[in-house]
């Protein structure tokens, strides 16, 4: 993965922050932006983890401050929702200058409905996901109830959110009442995807019913069975993700490309930012994955390790090679099973097997055969087993010829 710092105007002419992540490759097939809940920013831990999720499937992401928040420049006392709205507008646009049209927007929790607001006011989204998003902007009074007499009688009132404090001016609550998200749901005509968790305390289930119900079809829900609002454990955050990128290639219809910014031919690209431990996002030919290392290694388990995924080659190169050699001696095989892993071994009747250097890498291959076959075919499989490609080249001689691209 990509990760740029890269900096934008807003409507009055403010610098909005934001982070933009692009696949292993750098060369999405769409781009998304990413609206952060009510008071958050870019940086919460599920902000990045669905971020992570849509880059791992080949999606570029911008995810920046609101004005007044994070990083971006304004005084969140004179913001309003309007105003998040306008953010979303100017993300969009400086995608569109600068990279390519943004056809995703995803939204948690009030970001959520802004995001449906903004994309009825820009063109080249295609599709919308909410997280935890409340039916209606004006739902976030409940959140101020204990300045809201004082706001409406002074003007303003400071209010702790989740132990921070925040100035709340009347007009942001004024603002919140002239938003009516059910018209324009109904209105919107874009693909949906609701997801709420049953258990959110702080936005109520209701919300997603409400949102479903004013939106047409084609629209999703997919419920967030335990979570909490802020989706902190790791694993809901992480699924949202994977859930979005699966939905709306549906209807983006992503085109790989290739990146010739490169100047390569590799089939394979890895790309690990500094701040992601092990797990590294890759582009496979034309597929998205990731590759870490189990937890007790230090690694979040994302993925296959480096060992797992070579000995997978080796698997798959194995059952293709012997379904290939069957089929064209017209034996019955229904199915071909491979098991491998990896291990250092001690080699096989050396002289000093105790001293460490003696190890050799072993792939541990067991086959299973299931089909009408003799022992004489079973035994001429196994032989062919040691044919495949992939077996040839973990055992012949290799080379790995390394250059630095500029």
């Amino acid at each position: 993965m990509s990760l740029q710092k890269i900096t934008f105007q807003n409507e009055q002419g403010q610098t909005l922050v934001g982070r933009l992540e692009l696949p292993a490759d750098s060369h999405p097939h769409n781009f998304a932006v990413f609206a952060h809940c009510f008071t958050c920013n870019k940086n919460l831990l599920a902000v990045k983890n669905i971020s992570k999720g849509l880059t791992a499937n080949g999606f570029g992401v911008l995810r920046f401050d609101f004005t007044g928040l994070g990083e971006s420049e304004g005084d969140f006392a004179d913001t309003n929702f309007s105003g998040n709205v306008e953010d979303l507008v100017a993300a969009a646009q400086f995608l569109e200058k600068n990279y390519m049209a943004p056809t995703l927007i995803v939204g948690h929790s009030l970001g959520g409905s802004a995001s449906i607001f903004a994309a009825s006011e820009i063109p080249s989204i295609k599709a919308v996901a909410t997280v935890g998003a409340p039916s209606n902007p004006v739902h976030v009074k409940h959140l101020l109830k204990s300045g809201i007499e004082e706001i409406q009688s002074e003007g303003k009132a400071v209010v702790n959110l989740s132990g921070r404090d925040f100035t709340i001016k009347k007009q942001f609550l004024d603002d919140l009442e002239t938003k009516s998200l059910p018209e324009t749901a109904k209105a919107l005509r874009k693909p949906l995807l609701i997801m709420h968790s049953p258990q959110d305390d702080t936005v109520g289930i209701k919300n997603a019913e409400e949102i479903y119900i004013s939106a047409h079809h084609p629209k999703s829900f997919v419920s967030l069975d335990g979570a909490d609002h802020l989706l902190s454990k790791k694993e809901d955050s992480i699924y949202v993700g994977e859930v979005i990128s699966g939905w709306a290639k549906r209807y983006l219809n992503p085109d790989i490309k290739k990146d010739t910014r490169l100047k390569t031919k590799h089939q394979v690209v890895a790309s690990l930012d500094g701040a992601d431990g092990f797990t590294t996002q890759m582009k496979v030919g034309n597929h998205y994955m990731i590759a870490d290392e189990p937890e007790n290694y230090g690694g979040n388990d994302f993925g296959p390790s480096p060992y797992e995924l070579v000995s997978a080659s080796l698997s798959a190169c194995t059952v293709m090679t012997i379904q290939m050699y069957t089929k064209r001696k017209g034996w019955v095989v229904d199915n071909v099973e491979v098991h491998t892993s990896y291990s250092k071994s001690h080699m096989e009747d050396c002289e000093n097997c105790e001293i460490d250097s003696a190890k050799i890498d072993t792939f541990h291959r067991e086959i299973r055969l299931t089909g009408n076959l003799d022992e004489k075919q079973k035994a001429r499989i196994m032989q062919i087993a040691d044919k495949c490609p992939v077996h040839k080249t973990l055992h012949s001689q290799t080379q790995v010829v390394t250059k630095l691209l500029e």
